[in-house]
């Protein structure tokens, strides 16, 4: 009898030891990246004229975050942070230029092996994953997918990469993979303004490189059959944003910045541009999501289909966002709400609690990426010491969390506060700083640098500009 209960004892405990070892298994990691998707570009956000039912699904299944910032929007620089975990301004182009856009950051044509040996594939490569990447890329010559150890799938961002991407979550794995999915869409609504501000010259160039996108986008802009357009404008499309007009006291450098570039679309949309023409674009804009979210539907059905959504994180975000209207401005850039803010959901069948909804904690896409895959991983990791891992908060746990949180862009650079405020420093016309109130003033009509009220708060955010996360600048 004793003897039977000793093999009792024996066969439950190696039964508890196999239950922890299935428990501790690291989960397959499909991390879903758009392309120019501010967070309120989701039916799950709260729009009301765009139904995004696969990114919905992310979201409803596991946590939105409604204070998800990438650390500069644009696309080049911003997921060359998603793949270091650093900001775009640690590194220099060849130039020695510091990046903060898009010309820069492709030119970086040297990391040091310290970084490369601490990015975010490096890290999985350590934990055991094989690595797959699909879709656009845009990233400098060292970061290349390639060099880093991922099998590229393909780079087209549209259809192709939804069925490769389908074809590989359903094929057999002996070991789990981490999957990063970068589709281009909503990113062609870029092309409607330098398409009707592109001189001939321009235009038939843009004609012979950019077919598919033009395509897509002249498809975006159809209005729904059968309707006609009196009724389209007062049923269907999109109206004028609540900020649709130019900040009160809006600073110096953002002049300096819509006269950049030689071909003037930036200002040639906000200064000539009908309401119609800027509820076309937001109308086009939310078509093109829905094209983006239809090929998240492709990649979701192939993970239910392959029986291994229950072993499988999916995290779902964008690079940045686009302006769409707001201040009368289209594309990125700026460091506007609309341009920095992105959707971040996490959906993991069984591990995170469903219909979670995160309104209150800072989150950096650029920074927190790397800490929270690595740790699911298994793997300690380290890149920028701000960043950090968001495994507690899908676990609905309450860790001590940043108060604030800093962004770059090309003309400017910007500390966020957990209690709503935002303190902007322009550089592209002397210094000129601006403070606005998102708990107060959501859409950033004005700005409340000079009130006597808020001095206090903004010799804060002065500090954390200048000693946490810019020093220097």
């Amino acid at each position: 009898m004793r003897l039977l209960g000793v093999r009792l004892v024996g066969l439950l405990m190696l039964f508890v030891i196999s239950a922890c070892q299935k428990e501790q298994k690291p989960p397959n990691i499909i991390f879903i990246v758009t392309d120019q998707q501010s967070e309120s570009m989701m039916s799950s956000s709260g729009n009301t004229y765009i139904q995004t039912p696969a990114m919905d699904y992310i979201a409803h299944n596991g946590i939105r975050f409604t204070r998800a910032y990438v650390t500069n929007p644009v696309c080049s620089p911003s997921r060359v942070s998603m793949l270091t975990g650093r900001f775009p301004g640690y590194f220099s182009d060849k130039t020695g230029q510091q990046v903060r856009n898009n010309g820069t950051s492709v030119n970086i044509t040297a990391i040091d092996q310290e970084v490369l040996d601490t990015t975010l594939p490096a890290y999985l490569r350590q934990a055991g994953y094989e690595l797959v990447f699909g879709g656009k890329q845009h990233f400098p010559t060292p970061l290349h997918p390639e060099s880093l150890g991922f099998q590229v799938l393909t780079e087209d961002g549209r259809d192709e990469l939804a069925a490769r991407a389908a074809e590989y979550i359903q094929g057999n794995r002996s070991k789990p993979y981490f999957m990063m999915v970068s589709l281009i869409n909503p990113h062609d609504i870029c092309y409607m303004a330098i398409r009707d501000f592109a001189d001939s010259v321009s235009l038939r160039r843009l004609q012979r490189n950019a077919a598919p996108a033009l395509e897509a986008l002249d498809r975006a802009m159809d209005l729904p059959e059968g309707v006609d357009r009196d009724t389209f404008f007062a049923r269907y499309c999109p109206p004028l944003p609540p900020n649709f007009e130019i900040q009160e006291d809006e600073a110096k450098a953002i002049g300096v910045f819509l006269d950049r570039d030689p071909r003037s679309f930036r200002r040639g949309a906000r200064e000539e541009y009908t309401e119609e023409q800027w509820r076309m674009h937001r109308w086009a804009y939310a078509r093109l999501t829905e094209r983006a979210d239809a090929q998240v539907q492709v990649i979701l059905d192939a993970l239910k289909a392959s029986g291994q959504e229950e072993n499988t994180l999916v995290i779902f975000s964008s690079d940045h966002g686009d302006l769409d209207g707001s201040h009368r401005l289209e594309h990125k850039n700026l460091l506007y709400e609309e341009s920095v803010k992105v959707p971040f959901s996490a959906m993991w069948k069984g591990k995170i609690t469903p219909g979670q909804v995160n309104d209150r904690h800072l989150i950096s896409l650029g920074l927190d990426l790397l800490p929270t895959v690595a740790e699911y991983a298994g793997v300690e990791a380290v890149a920028d010491p701000r960043g950090m891992s968001l495994k507690p908060l899908f676990e609905g746990l309450e860790p001590e969390w940043r108060e604030t949180l800093g962004i770059e862009g090309e003309i400017s650079r910007a500390v966020l506060h957990a209690d709503g405020l935002k303190y902007v420093r322009y550089d592209a016309a002397g210094f000129e700083e601006r403070l606005m109130d998102l708990a107060a003033d959501p859409f950033e009509t004005t700005h409340f640098t000079w009130k006597e009220s808020y001095k206090d708060r903004l010799e804060t955010l002065r500090g954390a500009f200048e000693n946490r996360w810019f020093p220097g600048h």
